[in-house]
Parts: C-alpha cells; structure tokens; sequence
C-alpha cells in the first residue's frame, strides 16, 4: 500500500475507496476532489484509497488523482474501518463479486453502469442491497446522465405534461471509436469481461432514460445486434470479437409510447453523441449530449422548437456552478451525481438510480439480447 501526501476532506467525513483507477475511475474521482467545493451544501469526503492491479500504475493515478492511499487488494480495503463509501469502477465482469462483498461489509456502494453483465448476477445484487438496507447500507447504479441539467428539465417538463402524451421517442447514442477496422482489441469487447459490446456500454443509457425522461417501464423489444468487425488485433495476435458493435431495437412501454432505440461504436465521425427526441400529442423536445447544455423545446402546442440555453441559476443543478451561460462540461455530470448520493446518505435514504433501476434496465437489454437471438421476433420484458 502506498501513502501520499494529503487527501481532500475532514477527519469526520466519510471515507471513499474507488475500486478502478482507468477511465470511469479517473471521471469518479474528480468528482469526490471537487464536489464538496461545487455542490452546495456537499459534505465533504476523505479521498482515503485508490485501488488497482498495477502497483505502480495506481500509486501513480492516486497521486495525481488526489487519493491519500493506493493499494492492489479490493477484499482488504473494503474491510477498513476508515472506509464507508466503495465507487465500483471496474469491468462488468467484477461489477457483482465487488458490490456485493462490499455491501455485506457494511459500506455504501456505488457501481458504474451497466450494473452487471447477466441478469441473473444483477438479481444476486439487488437481493444483497435490499438485505443491506434493513442495515441503513444504501446502494447507488451510476447512470451519470441522469443529473445534466438540460436532461433534467426536460424530464420535469413531460412530467408536467407540456407534451401532452407522450407517443414517440428516438433514443440514440452514436460512437465512433471502433469504426477503423484496425482499432486494437479491448477488454470491452470481450464478452467474458465485458458481458456485451454497445448494447451494455451505451444501450443502457439509451434505456435508462427512456425510464427516467417517461416515468414508464418498457414492456417488450423487438431488436437486432450485429458484429462489423469480427476479429481485432491482440497483443498475441488476431482475436476474435465476441460481443455486438451496434444494436437497433423498437421498444413499447407501458404508458403506451413506442421507442426507437439505436445504438452503435461504428458510426464515423460521431464521438459521444447521445441523441434523445420526444413526441407528444402537444409538444415535443430533443436533445445531443454532444451539445449538452441545450435544450430544443416546443411545448403546449406551440409552433417550432426554440432552443434553450440550460445554465441559468434556477435550472436543474445550477446553484453553485456557473453564471448563467458559462457552461457546463461531461464532468460536471460526476459531481452532481456524486452529492446527490452523499445528500442521500446523509439523510438516511436510499440515493437513486438504485440497483433495482439497474436491475430493471437490465431486463431490457436481455431481452434485446433475446430478441436478436431470434431474429428480431417480439420478446417481452420480465416484471
């Protein structure tokens, strides 16, 4: 275990051990250096250990990173006292034996998303949570997008039914980084540790906020998944893909909308891009995480979509950002969801997007899955 000089927070606020210190690890632990700062009435958190495999690598991130502490053994950290929050930013494959052991230890959980790879490992998880939550143990999915503000307000407005009903929705998240054949392989594209391609990775934001923005549950999928580049280069030679790179689906919900749902890791020249549209019967909105701090709004029957700049004081999450137009970034989503989680904890309530939320998102990616399997046949979702 390595030492480093000063973490951030007080002796008596809790301590955070973030399992993973790569992509997802990195994006978590900006948000625990910075949210007690950016986030109005934030406790503060003691950043006490970064774990990973690499000793050097991680002694190398925690520094950098802002952590007190790096070590190599998840099993052990999650059993010090001075730990009570464990963030699970690891691959899929991991997302269950991590969670659950923490959550049997007595500390609060976070875990990325998707919130495991098998349906039946996610039911393992959410049986472990509602058994810890007699124990004042809270767990959290990390569906980050849910706390962009322009994401946020829109929710509020088809809430307030200024779409009128809601019929259709066109959800699509569009990636680029593996459209190059030559793209080396990754573990994410190995189904053993990654348990699917873009249809985890991305499809389940895609199905999240069709859950979030509509308030409804999908019913039943009609989908297909396809592999373009079946073999990539591994450090030993070609390897072949075992996982999807893009999926399409149509979806119902149980509110009566149809949902159009694509999402790939082939689609050239687009990076990060998060595409949401609804349509009601009086009104309509879109949206592009590409453009994140943008709303496009016609409401209450009104002609033509105006666009709506996300970032005045009184919109969802701004208090304690920004003047208005000084816009937020992809990172700020961290830092929100991060005090929403310790606001949570602090009250004694269970933070959301619980593992119930990743269990139900969950179903529906299986049943895409299923879905394809077949030929695109009709597959409804298990309650």
């Amino acid at each position: 275990m390595t030492s480093t000089p000063s973490a951030s927070g007080a002796a008596g606020s809790p301590g955070v051990a973030v399992i993973g210190y790569a992509f997802m690890g990195k994006a978590h632990s900006h948000a625990w250096r910075n949210v007690a700062s950016l986030r109005p009435g934030a406790p503060g958190v003691r950043q006490q250990v970064l774990v990973g495999r690499d000793p050097e690598a991680v002694a190398m991130a925690a520094r950098q990173y802002g952590w007190a502490e790096s070590a190599t053994d998840w099993r052990a950290v999650i059993e010090r006292d001075d730990v009570d929050i464990v963030d699970v930013c690891v691959p899929g494959h991991l997302h269950g034996e991590v969670a659950i052991a923490a959550l049997e230890a007595g500390k609060h959980v976070i875990a990325e998303k998707p919130l495991a790879n098998t349906l039946g490992e996610a039911e393992k998880m959410v049986a472990t949570a509602r058994a810890a939550r007699e124990h004042g143990v809270h767990s959290m999915v990390g569906f980050n997008y849910r706390r962009v503000p322009a994401l946020v307000l829109a929710r509020r407005h088809i809430a307030e039914g200024r779409l009128g009903d809601v019929r259709q929705v066109r959800v699509s998240y569009l990636q680029d980084w593996l459209a190059d054949d030559a793209a080396p392989m990754t573990w994410r594209l190995r189904r053993e540790l990654a348990g699917s391609g873009a249809l985890g990775d991305l499809g389940s934001h895609a199905v999240d906020q069709v859950r979030f923005l509509l308030g409804q549950e999908v019913t039943a999928v009609n989908a297909l998944t396809h592999t373009f580049v079946r073999e990539r280069q591994g450090v030993d030679g070609p390897e072949e893909v075992s996982v999807d790179d893009a999926a399409w689906g149509t979806l119902r919900t149980d509110g009566g909308a149809v949902v159009s749902l694509e999402v790939t890791r082939m689609a050239t020249a687009r990076k990060n891009a998060l595409g949401i549209e609804v349509y009601g019967s009086n009104g309509a909105l879109r949206f592009d995480l590409e453009s994140l701090n943008h709303l496009d709004l016609c409401l209450d029957g009104s002609e033509g979509f105006r666009r709506v700049l996300v970032t005045d004081q009184d919109d969802p999450y701004i208090d304690g950002w920004w003047p208005p137009g000084h816009v937020l970034g992809w990172d700020a989503t961290f830092t929100n969801q991060a005090a929403d989680l310790l606001a949570a904890l602090a009250a004694g309530e269970e933070p959301t997007p619980s593992f119930e939320d990743g269990l139900a998102v969950q179903r529906v990616l299986a049943a895409i899955e299923e879905s394809a399997a077949r030929g695109g046949s009709c597959v409804d979702v298990d309650a």
